[in-house]
């Protein structure tokens, strides 16, 4: 008699599971399933599943449970650091099956979503019923909200509405033996007990799988205002934050800075006009929406105004239609161009103290520039919110691992008492440097949690700790 096949044994299960067309095996797992927009690489998984509701995944999770194989939980695998790429003889777990808005409710100003539900969709949702959901990012189009709320992402106007975690009311997650938790809270305040949806928002699938959400919604925008600013320096730069903030009574939502390169370079990969001359140290683009952006551009204008007679501004070139805003955000989310033609690259995402940014992208660039002098290297990011961006290559010739460049960046980013990562997660790629960011007791208790919500270690092996 043949032995039995274990490997085979769990894919029979998982089929009847999910059914035939929802599983793939060996050589039929697409290659796209086999990595994010990392560089990483995992390795060979044994199958990739696409349950279509919450009892398959929990049906899923507890088969694999009780073979003791590996899971990794994929969303739209837009994440940068590694976080979706499959373990060895793992089940992709794919969440695109849940694509679904369940329920909005508008007198309550909540929707109810599945995991594997588009970002964009939900925006245009929400959009439709006259909402908005705040949560933007460059991958709208293709990452899930499952995955946002996993890496807790953060975006382009984190510094009026806040990063993910404070947009989701209520979760359904999956544990890894398939036990199902139901926390779909509606309401805005709900203090009966310790609030166990947010052991779940930015543990990267390490804990459980997110199935269901429930999302809260802001008052809806028919648009903003917006300008694209030269100032002379960091200093200006937070001097004109504070500015604006308290003259337009905390209704800026976006607050983007770029660097001279960064500038330079997108105008030059991009090939779009320059709004503003490209000679000046920083630029801002200084974004507020509103119902009626027509009305509340005085209020925008005089904002401005007073700052060029404070000295903040140098030069300015002020949004005079929605296109406008739009041509503006094209120069910031031109990020892509810059990537595909300086690959391969290290794409840093870190944070310090708002008050330290300047000095500490300039240390970096001292220090980057005297280690690695042909690197290039471009400087951007969420600056209202404490996030820097910085991308450094192509590092081919220069630093083949990159992780030289990583060190050097992330020591500098140690002392200023920052973090590794702002809002990317930590994946596979950051693993190593997690403990920049995080004491030996903070990190215990993280794999006290790993080890009572997950005791096999079946979900994301490998990944954060």
């Amino acid at each position: 008699m043949q032995p039995e096949n274990p490997s085979a044994t769990l894919i029979a299960a998982l089929q009847e599971a999910v059914g035939a067309s929802n599983l793939k095996a060996g050589g039929e797992v697409p290659e796209a399933a086999l990595r994010d927009w990392s560089d990483e690489r995992g390795g060979v998984p044994l199958a990739l599943v696409t349950p279509r509701d919450t009892a398959a995944v929990a049906a899923v999770l507890k088969l694999c449970h009780d073979f003791s194989t590996p899971v990794v939980p994929q969303g739209g695998r837009s994440g940068l650091a590694g976080g979706a790429v499959p373990s060895e003889g793992a089940v992709l777990l794919s969440l695109a099956g849940l694509d679904r808005i369940e329920e909005i409710d508008a007198a309550s100003g909540l929707m109810v979503v599945g995991a594997g539900c588009i970002l964009q969709r939900i925006q245009e949702a929400a959009l439709e019923a006259g909402f908005s959901f705040p949560l933007d990012l460059g991958a709208r189009g293709s990452c899930q909200i499952g995955g946002n709320i996993a890496t807790n992402a953060g975006g382009n106007r984190v510094i009026r509405y806040g990063m993910t975690r404070d947009l989701v009311l209520g979760l359904e997650v999956v544990l890894a033996d398939g036990t199902i938790l139901s926390m779909m809270n509606r309401m805005p305040k709900n203090n009966a007990a310790l609030d166990l949806k947010h052991l779940f928002i930015g543990s990267e699938g390490t804990l459980g799988v997110i199935t269901k959400a429930v999302l809260k919604l802001h008052p809806g925008v028919a648009g903003a205002n917006a300008a694209l600013v030269a100032v002379p320096d960091f200093a200006a730069a937070a001097g004109l934050l504070r500015h604006a903030q308290r003259t337009l009574s905390g209704r800026v939502t976006a607050f983007e800075l770029m660097w001279n390169d960064y500038y330079r370079a997108v105008l030059a990969e991009t090939g779009l006009r320059a709004p503003v001359d490209p000679d000046h140290p920083v630029y801002v683009l200084v974004e507020m929406q509103g119902a009626d952006p027509d009305a509340e551009r005085p209020v925008f204008e005089t904002m401005l105004e007073a700052a060029f007679e404070a000295g903040l501004i140098s030069d300015a070139a002020v949004a005079q239609s929605q296109r406008d805003v739009e041509t503006f955000w094209s120069l910031r989310d031109g990020i892509a161009e810059i990537l595909s033609r300086r690959a391969p690259t290290i794409n840093f995402d870190v944070s310090v103290p708002l008050s330290r940014i300047g000095d500490c992208v300039e240390e970096i660039r001292a220090a980057l520039t005297a280690a690695f002098p042909a690197l290039q290297v471009i400087f951007f990011g969420h600056a209202g919110d404490s996030n820097i961006h910085l991308v450094a290559g192509p590092i081919s010739q220069i630093d083949p691992t990159g992780h030289g460049i990583e060190r050097t960046v992330y020591e500098i980013i140690r002392t200023y008492g920052g973090s590794v990562s702002a809002e990317h997660g930590i994946g596979l790629h950051k693993k190593p440097w997690l403990v920049y960011s995080r004491s030996e007791n903070e990190l215990a208790m993280l794999r006290q949690l790993k080890a009572s919500l997950d005791p096999k270690g079946i979900l994301n092996p490998g990944k954060v700790l």
